[in-house]
């Protein structure tokens, strides 16, 4: 059965404070991105979750692995205190983020190359009507 294993890592990247949501289904690694901009509160950080978690947009799966190990509860208590000062997101959380960046890049700049070519489309018609009415006026 596969485990659904959700992480959300708060740090302050210039001037903002921005939140990384990961999850992990399976072997498969999604991240969205969300700037906050003020440091937000625990209780802050909460009701956005709750209000806002199915609006996030999730870049595209990536492939990750994941160590499937019983825990020493001391050990988790110190890795839990050794993220909470580190700083920034991970490789694997760096990667889907700018996976998710590229897509909306190619798809901005074929929604633009499109609008150009309409506007260069429709002027060129615009032309086309001003000659034909520039001929039948002489």
């Amino acid at each position: 059965m596969d485990r659904a294993i959700g992480r959300l890592t708060v740090y302050f990247e210039e001037p903002f404070w921005v939140g990384v949501f990961e999850r992990i289904e399976g072997d498969r690694l999604s991240v969205a991105k969300v700037t906050f901009g003020t440091e937000p509160k625990d209780h802050e950080l909460h009701e956005f979750v709750l209000k806002h978690f199915y609006d996030l947009r999730f870049s595209p799966a990536v492939r990750t692995v994941t160590k499937e190990t019983k825990r020493n509860p001391k050990k988790a208590r110190r890795d839990a205190r050794k993220q909470m000062k580190d700083t920034g997101i991970g490789t694997k959380s760096q990667q889907a983020l700018k996976l998710r960046h590229e897509m909306d890049k190619r798809t901005r700049k074929t929604e633009g190359r499109e609008r150009r070519r309409e506007e260069e489309e429709r002027l060129f018609l615009l032309k086309q009507q001003k000659k034909r009415e520039k001929c039948k006026g002489h």
